[in-house]
């Protein structure tokens, strides 16, 4: 067996089974694919899916434990690419980050511009998801490592490097009712108004409604966004109080907009980033990870992930203290 073969096996069983998906993922022709498995069937003595006819309809039990091994083999393959790379000091090459839209948009621009100043030949793919996307991006997609926040809750899939805590900011109307308090609401205050905020505080169990559950109201959520720029257009727009990241709001926003901490309830959260364990990262990607969090030393990131030493994370700093505070 070759690992073309393992890695055309591992492209069909995570494209649905779907020959033609499959071979453009790993750029063949459907044909060379096919006869690639075949080949590999035959080699091993027994059939890796269950067909029907010419069509794979789902994948055979014995299939199962070889996708399950060819694909460590294939990561392990990657590893020792990646690790001679390393050696090299060779720093050209491709780095697949997954995040949500708001890391993207307001906290990685400056990361992702010092390290192509200083590795000029890597070609950085962005890909901005939902928070839900993120992780699937991590397991199935290939991506190096992904960029998520929780409040309180250590995300899984890989393992998780603290990067730094924030907190939610409201952002209202000059005219609108809370604006003239000038402080931050409780709950049961900003109970009484629309809220706009981010679509994972639709979820039952979001941090944002167990906050307010915990205080015996209920959130009047009136939209949800992705976007943070979102969430400000429908604020300008009268329709609501806005929730979001404190990283999403410069020192001043328009002039008929006023900023406002959010009630104190409402848990702080942490970014985290997530590696896949065991992954050998380049240096490009440990370089983006310490320009986002400073307080972690590149050498003891490299010997953790590479399972060297404990992992005994720093406290994450707070986004004011990485940045310029946000004016109230």
């Amino acid at each position: 067996m070759t690992l073309t073969q393992l890695r055309y096996l591992v492209a069909i069983a995570d494209s649905g089974l779907n020959i033609t998906l499959a071979a453009e993922r790993v750029h063949a022709t459907q044909p060379g694919l096919s006869k690639q498995l075949k080949q590999l069937e035959d080699e091993l003595g027994f059939q890796l899916f269950v067909r029907k006819g010419r069509s794979l309809e789902g994948v055979a039990p014995a299939g199962e434990r070889v996708i399950e091994h060819a694909r460590r083999i294939l990561e392990e393959a990657a590893n020792i690419r990646r690790y001679a790379a390393n050696e090299r000091g060779e720093h050209a090459g491709r780095l697949l980050l997954a995040t949500t839209h708001t890391q993207a948009r307001y906290v990685l621009p400056s990361v992702i511009a010092a390290v192509k100043r200083d590795f000029p030949q890597v070609n950085v793919d962005l890909q901005a998801a939902g928070d839900a996307e993120v992780l699937q991006a991590l397991a199935q997609d290939g991506a190096d490592l992904a960029l998520i926040s929780t409040a309180g809750s250590v995300p899984s899939g890989g393992l998780a490097v603290p990067l730094y805590r924030w907190r939610r900011v409201l952002l209202v109307l000059a005219s609108h009712p809370l604006a003239a308090a000038g402080r931050a609401p409780s709950l049961a205050e900003l109970a009484r108004h629309p809220l706009i905020s981010y679509e994972s505080s639709m979820r039952a169990d979001s941090s944002l409604r167990r906050a307010f559950a915990a205080e015996g109201v209920e959130p009047l959520v009136a939209m949800t966004a992705r976007d943070a720029n979102l969430i400000k257009t429908y604020v300008r727009a009268g329709m609501g109080a806005g929730l979001l990241a404190e990283m999403a709001l410069g020192v001043r926003e328009d002039d008929g907009l006023r900023i406002l901490e959010a009630p104190a309830q409402i848990p702080e959260c942490i970014t985290w980033a997530v590696v896949p364990r065991g992954r050998v990262l380049r240096d490009y990607a440990l370089a983006l990870l310490q320009g986002i969090a400073p307080q972690i030393d590149r050498r003891d990131l490299r010997r953790i992930l590479e399972g060297n030493l404990e992992a005994d994370w720093p406290t994450p700093p707070t986004w004011r203290e990485l940045s310029q505070p946000i004016t109230v």
